[in-house]
């Protein structure tokens, strides 16, 4: 079941946390923001983005999920935040709105933490050639999942649904936070400078760290409460 805290609001802004891949509202990353989000009446949202399945995943229905959570918030505006793959649907959520006529729930920040803005170039690097042949060939590709410590499979249509977006290709013009580690061993910072370099609107952090961004989760979420309850 999706996270959700809806306090006596104290802050006009919503929070929605994506956890990344193979991860689950129950990460650490995702308790803290929202045990940190109820004390501050914060309202928060972490939809669980491998629902219904994690076999059948794709970028398409986490965003239709992202969508759902938002629907579900009060009104008023809201900062999206991501980690890793979290952050890649968090931009394509965030496009995908930004045409709509009167949002009485908009999303006018977002955090985006390790961001896994290369996405299919990303899981070409990491799986190899053969094994992506193998996945093609098969429907099928185990990944360790940390929701549940065991190997999950996922079908070939994740890559395929995955391959319609471009990180690269958006230019949405919202206030925009990314912290990134210079150590990260999943995403390639250089890839997350390039995105960051053409947009004025994105601040980047590098940090030292790694793609868990362990170190820095104290900080990150000082900041994100600072952007939340921040004014227009």
């Amino acid at each position: 079941m999706p996270a959700r805290v809806y306090p006596q609001a104290v802050s006009r802004r919503s929070l929605i946390y994506l956890h990344g891949f193979a991860s689950s509202p129950r990460s650490s990353k995702a308790r803290l923001f929202a045990e940190r989000a109820a004390a501050a009446g914060i309202a928060f949202a972490c939809p669980d983005l491998n629902e219904p399945e994690f076999r059948t995943l794709t970028v398409s229905r986490m965003i239709d999920s992202v969508e759902r959570a938002i629907a579900d918030l009060p009104e008023g505006p809201i900062a999206l935040a991501g980690s890793s793959l979290g952050a890649f649907v968090a931009l394509h959520a965030a496009a995908r709105r930004s045409g709509a006529r009167e949002d009485r729930r908009p999303i006018d920040r977002l955090i985006f933490l390790a961001p896994a803005l290369d996405l299919v170039p990303g899981f070409e690097r990491e799986v190899g050639p053969d094994q992506i042949r193998s996945w093609q060939a098969t429907d099928a590709y185990t990944v360790f999942h940390y929701s549940d410590n065991q190997p999950r499979e996922l079908a070939w249509a994740f890559m395929e649904d995955a391959r319609r977006y471009d990180a690269f290709a958006v230019s949405l013009p919202i206030p925009t936070l990314i912290y990134q580690g210079r150590r990260d061993e999943v995403v390639a910072p250089d890839a997350v400078e390039r995105w960051a370099a053409s947009r004025p609107w994105v601040t980047l952090l590098l940090v030292d760290d790694g793609h868990q961004l362990l170190d820095h989760v104290e900080q990150m979420w000082s900041d994100t409460r600072r952007i939340v309850e921040g004014g227009e």
